[in-house]
């Protein structure tokens, strides 16, 4: 008699998933940046140091139309499907779900039998998204305990607003929108929840007009662009609070709360402040309660990261009047223990790593440089070799050992602070138990006219999967 058992790669806890074995293989999307001249792709890159082909782009699936601008993506199923109010155990994480941010399509990738050999086995198209949910440009993917959760930044026109949108972990159907009360929020950008509080958490980003064509000046020193945060309930699906960092604070992007689902706080990512070009990065967590044990939520700065100053005859033309190139924290990651946090700068080149064992106050533990606007750092296998783009989307191993990241943000974006065209690349950090880290000589890879955008590893990584237990 064969019996129903758990995905081997779904764990409980955060501390089971650091036993897990090590990564063969990582995913990543890869993109044609004119949209015109090629399909974008989902690559496969061999991260076994025991393989022959480590640190080798082994296969590429190309899409099946042009112009989709491959992003985000996310697994079908993770640890979140462990979930004590909503089982699912029986499922496998098996299907990548690959939104196109600007075509709206969504591809369902089988990564079964072979691995390193994915196919696609449905596409969705916008039409299709744009009549169940009411949204287009799709954007952030989360397994949750009961479906497939995926952010939008708009409506099909390109407006407000955007919001999330369910799919069906079986069918691959979309089901429809699910905010049943969304108060106030509008614009929409990431999301995550603290499964262990009954609590989702967005960000925001802008609507689609205001940067499928890159970033507006106008928009964004009239402060356009998002400066909140927006709390939830999960279960009731009804928005709860606003925690609003200023309109001096614009572009709140990647948002990554505790793994360990007793712990109620998170960092938030802020790409620019209209003040003096920093970034920075937020706590958000909840307050004690009156009692019941259940606080409102608030939310602080804990870490700024200053411009840095710079020939304007270095600078791209939306920069010159400033004379400074902005670190534009545009990813951050939290490692799967909680203790360090990664943030990619991808306007000065420098990716860092911070101590954050007391969240409120994190302490700088390492930091490294690759390519800049400016600085065009090299990569220690090319010494002599002059790297744009910066440190952006970044993926860390579920052990909290290694460290993934590639150079694009967005097409349109990338063209206006890389005006010589990013040329896409993935590097790998080694990371210390204890802090510090270091760039791996042996693995470079560099994408011939694609650029490269999210990574996810085979089996799960630090932003792949929700734990239900401590």
């Amino acid at each position: 008699m064969s019996l129903l058992r758990p995905d081997p790669t779904f764990y409980p806890s955060p501390k089971m998933a650091i036993q897990a074995p090590p990564e063969k293989l990582a995913y990543v999307a890869l993109l044609d940046p004119t949209g015109q001249n090629r399909p974008d792709a989902l690559g496969v890159v061999d991260v076994d140091p025991g393989s022959s082909r480590y640190g080798k782009l082994i296969h590429q699936l190309d899409m099946p139309n042009v112009g989709d601008e491959l992003h985000h993506f996310g697994w079908n199923a993770c640890s979140a499907c462990l979930s004590p109010y909503a089982p699912h155990a029986h499922q496998e994480r098996r299907y990548l779900i690959v939104p196109g941010i600007r075509s709206s399509r969504i591809h369902i990738i089988d990564t079964k039998p072979d691995p390193s050999q994915p196919k696609i086995v449905k596409v969705i198209e916008a039409d299709e998204l744009a009549q169940r949910s009411g949204y287009s440009r799709p954007h952030t993917v989360h397994c949750g305990p009961e479906g497939i959760y995926i952010s939008a930044l708009g409506s099909p026109t390109g407006d407000a607003p955007g919001g999330i949108f369910l799919m069906d972990q079986d069918t691959f159907e979309v089901l429809g929108p699910w905010e049943l009360d969304r108060g106030p929020q509008k614009l929409s950008y990431d999301f995550w929840w603290h499964l262990g509080y009954d609590t989702m958490v967005t960000s925001e980003w802008g609507t689609p007009k205001t940067f499928e064509n890159g970033l507006q000046p106008d928009v964004l020193l009239n402060s356009g662009y998002g400066h909140a945060i927006h709390i939830w309930d999960l279960r009731r699906r009804r928005h709860q609070q606003t925690l609003d960092l200023g309109k001096e604070y614009q572009l709140v992007f990647e948002l990554r709360p505790a793994h360990d689902p007793s712990r109620a706080y998170g960092f938030v990512g802020v790409v620019a402040s209209l003040k003096d070009l920093s970034s920075s990065i937020w706590l958000w967590h909840q307050e004690s309660g009156n009692g019941n044990g259940i606080g409102k939520w608030a939310i602080e700065k804990v870490i700024d990261i200053p411009a840095e100053p710079a020939d304007p005859d270095l600078l791209p033309p939306f920069l010159k009047g400033f004379k400074a190139v902005p670190p534009f924290v545009t990813d951050i990651n939290l490692s799967v223990d909680d203790r360090f946090l990664y943030a990619s700068c991808w306007g000065t080149g420098e990716f860092i790593q911070y101590d954050v064992s007391d969240p409120f106050h994190p302490k700088k533990t390492g930091a490294l440089h690759l390519g800049g606007i400016v600085r065009r750092a090299a990569h220690p296998q090319k010494p002599n070799h002059q790297l744009n783009g910066g440190p952006q989307m970044v993926e860390l191993s579920r052990d909290c050992r290694r460290a993934y990241f590639t150079n694009s943000l967005y097409s349109t974006v990338d063209d206006q602070f890389y005006t010589d065209g990013i040329k896409g690349w993935m590097a790998k950090a080694n990371l210390a138990p204890e802090g510090g880290m270091e760039l791996e000589k042996e693995f470079f890879i560099q994408f011939a006219n694609m650029r490269s955008h999210q990574v996810h590893l085979q089996g799960g990584d630090a932003s792949s999967d929700s734990y239900c237990f401590s």
